[in-house]
């Protein structure tokens, strides 16, 4: 299927954008060929090939939650600039 000039300048206009001459005629090519290029994958053959959501297998990537070691909280109250006896003081972002 080839693009006309009035498709990608319509197209254009959908997206707001104002394209020269020579962008245009630039544009009627290219998009000619990705058309092109969908249209000969439409005509592939496959029957038994199973739909993918990945390109390689997945699996679980999620570790499981667990307690590991931190810092002490008198260390990090050491070097907070503002703290009282348990909590990091922080100034108020919400009425």
């Amino acid at each position: 299927m080839k693009i006309t000039r009035e498709q990608v300048l319509h197209v254009a206009e959908l997206s707001r954008l104002s394209l020269s001459d020579e962008e245009a005629e630039r544009l009627e090519g290219e998009m000619s060929g990705m058309i092109a290029f969908a249209d000969k994958l439409m005509g592939l053959d496959v029957t038994g090939v199973a739909p993918t959501t990945h390109a390689v297998p997945m699996q679980n990537v999620f570790r499981e939650d667990g307690v590991q070691p931190s810092y002490e909280r008198s260390v990090m109250l050491d070097i907070a600039p503002r703290h009282d006896e348990t909590s990091i003081l922080v100034p108020r972002v919400v009425d």
